[in-house]
């Protein structure tokens, strides 16, 4: 039987955030039981680059809004760009309209 990793958990998560809407990495780390590991769901959107299917990492933000992850996707405006191209905004490094943006992990997304 094999056994699915911390990490495909939060991918799996990640696939189902809609185009359009962010969640965090703490509402991710809950969901899956695990508060308290935003840390290390971050290092699994780090790591999304990778996976097949893809990973919408950039929709994956901090419970801010603040978009901290975005040196990670090759050029500091990417995860910007790729934001403003599904329609949310983003001003100063923070998604405008955060909470009204804001997807929760399991209201939605049938896992």
């Amino acid at each position: 039987m094999e056994t699915i990793t911390f990490y495909e958990r939060v991918h799996d998560v990640a696939r189902q955030i809609p185009v359009g809407r962010v969640t965090s990495y703490g509402a991710i780390a809950a969901f899956l039981g695990s508060k308290g590991s935003s840390r290390m769901v971050g290092y699994a959107m780090n790591n999304a680059h990778a996976a097949f299917p893809p990973i919408p990492a950039h929709r994956v933000v901090n419970s801010s809004g603040l978009l901290t992850g975005k040196f990670h996707f090759g050029s500091p405006d990417m995860m910007q760009q790729l934001l403003e191209n599904e329609g949310v905004g983003v001003v100063n490094d923070k998604v405008v309209n955060f909470k009204e943006r804001f997807w929760e992990p399991g209201l939605s997304c049938g896992l």
